[in-house]
């Protein structure tokens, strides 16, 4: 389910660009009002949601990403928005839910932060109702950023100071209420929304295990930078709320946007995908050159995009925003061609270590 809201959002992208797309015209009409909630909840949300529901392990958890899942699913095939918008409210209620669950299991602080990301998906779905995305965008933004920070501190426990995981949840309470704050006073609202972010990212960089696993090899390396480009890019898009306050003019709110979601979010699904979607498919995904393909794709394609918003220049900013799509588009069939070599060569690894192991005959006793 969550393949096909991808899908979907990225054939959105491209009309929203005004670029060729496989589904246009009438059969696609629906899609470009649709592609945020499409890539936000009905992607990365389900994805959250079924690793989530797999760490609970209880069969309830699971209605939360099949939820999420089926609301992406009703928006791509162009059915009511509104029935969408309820499907994903109902999978951020369970989501919300089932952070509970977990954080009556654990208490960690790290849980509570990611029900703050919960309850944040679940009031985007339904002020959905009423407002475009454009005007509950920084709700979007909150529930990706806390979840991906509770995820960097529940790994970088070892290294924060005393009462870290404290100030983690206080930026994240704080992040919220700006959100909130926007809603009723929009300028000041996106401009203490921005201030957040960068104290998020200032503190979460400083004390993240990738600054030291840059200099290291394999995919502690691939990770890292992949971790460190996505804190650049979400600085980028708070100095921009900061600075701009809220974005009327088409190119900051491009660049707050997508700096968020494709250069921080999308750039933490690829830093994560080895460790995560092991334990959501139970199959084993060992690093490989390769996975530097969509990463490198992936953040020049923005910087391109970027560059053509800032310049107000539309063939670099369509070059770039087609350059990112097809990032995305890689990602799962390297993905699966990755889980599949290895599912294929396991087997010759097991019996190459077994002819290893397996005892000798004695030449002495068999010749008695």
């Amino acid at each position: 389910m969550p393949g096909l809201a991808l899908l979907a959002g990225l054939n959105a992208a491209l009309l929203l660009v005004g670029v060729w797309a496989p589904v246009a015209g009438d059969a696609g009409a629906h899609l470009p009002a649709r592609h945020g909630m499409l890539m936000v909840l009905g992607f990365l949300g389900t994805l959250i949601a079924l690793e989530r529901a797999v760490a609970l392990r209880s069969a309830w958890g699971y209605a939360a990403p099949a939820c999420l899942g089926a609301g992406g699913l009703v928006l791509a095939a162009g059915l009511p928005a509104t029935l969408g918008a309820v499907l994903l409210a109902d999978g951020a209620a369970l989501l919300l839910a089932l952070y509970v669950a977990l954080y009556r299991r654990r208490g960690d602080t790290s849980v509570a932060v990611e029900s703050l990301g919960a309850l944040s998906a679940l009031v985007a779905a339904l002020l959905w109702l009423r407002l475009d995305v454009p005007a509950l965008v920084a709700w979007l933004v909150a529930f990706i950023v806390t979840t991906i920070a509770a995820e960097r501190v529940d790994l970088a426990r070892l290294a924060l100071p005393s009462g870290g995981e404290n100030v983690v949840l206080a930026l994240s309470v704080a992040l919220v209420v700006a959100a909130g704050v926007g809603l009723l006073a929009p300028d000041p609202g996106a401009r203490a929304f921005g201030a957040v972010l960068i104290a998020l990212v200032v503190w979460l960089a400083r004390y993240d295990v990738a600054r030291r696993t840059i200099r290291s090899s394999g995919l502690p390396r691939f990770s890292a930078a992949a971790m460190l480009l996505g804190y650049f890019w979400l600085g980028l898009a708070g100095a921009v709320w900061l600075l701009g306050g809220r974005a009327d003019d088409q190119a900051s709110y491009d660049v707050a946007v997508h700096a968020t979601f494709l250069g921080f979010a999308m750039s933490m699904v690829l830093a994560h995908a080895p460790v995560i979607l092991p334990a959501i498919a139970r199959r084993p995904l060992p690093y490989h050159r390769a996975m530097w393909v969509p990463l490198a794709v992936l953040h020049a394609g923005l910087a391109v995009r970027v560059a053509g918003d800032l310049a107000a220049r539309p063939t670099p900013w369509q070059v770039g925003s087609v350059g990112t799509v097809l990032a995305l588009l890689m990602l799962p069939p390297v993905l699966v061609t990755l889980a599949a070599r290895s599912r294929r060569t396991a087997p010759a690894r097991r019996t190459a270590l077994e002819r290893r192991t397996r005892p000798q005959p004695d030449p002495e006793g068999a010749a008695r």
